[in-house]
């Protein structure tokens, strides 16, 4: 099935799609500075220019949208198949689920701690994202104590 909008139309309605203080990120980043916690945001030089970097803890936050990042992708998968610009959808999201694991992989071989959510976990649990957040800082405590002691 082709495309239903010109190339012209499809070019802007791409170009509308934020990558960066998305509404998902902005509620996350709202949430952690509220409690007090400060980051940097979208920084270049890590891999993968994470969402929201928690320097003094070394963690890197991505926001991740389900379908450009391919939540649960045994079930989008099949599902695009069988729409229209199927070959296109599955290789870009493919690479970007590829790419994101790869950026997971050269992160935590740099030594810094990895935490992934989905849009709509931030946006329906954004205190359970913010615990996880907060409980990984405190294992990260907790275990720089007993490497101390």
């Amino acid at each position: 099935m082709a495309d239903v909008l010109t190339k012209e139309q499809r070019h802007k309605s791409m170009k509308n799609i934020k990558s960066q203080d998305t509404k998902i990120e902005v509620l996350l980043r709202k949430e952690l500075w509220r409690r007090g916690y400060r980051y940097r945001k979208n920084v270049k030089s890590l891999s993968g220019s994470p969402d929201i970097v928690l320097t003094k803890f070394k963690i890197a936050i991505f926001c991740d949208g389900e379908f450009f990042h391919g939540k649960d992708w045994e079930v989008l998968k099949p599902r695009l198949e069988r729409g229209s610009n199927s070959e296109f959808w599955i290789s870009k999201i493919s690479r970007n689920r590829e790419r994101d694991d790869a950026v997971n992989k050269r992160l935590l071989y740099e030594g810094w701690t990895v935490i992934r959510f989905w849009g709509t976990d931030i946006q329906k649990h954004t205190d359970e994202c913010v615990k996880v957040i907060e409980e990984t800082i405190f294992d990260m405590q907790i275990e720089g104590n007993l490497f101390r002691g």
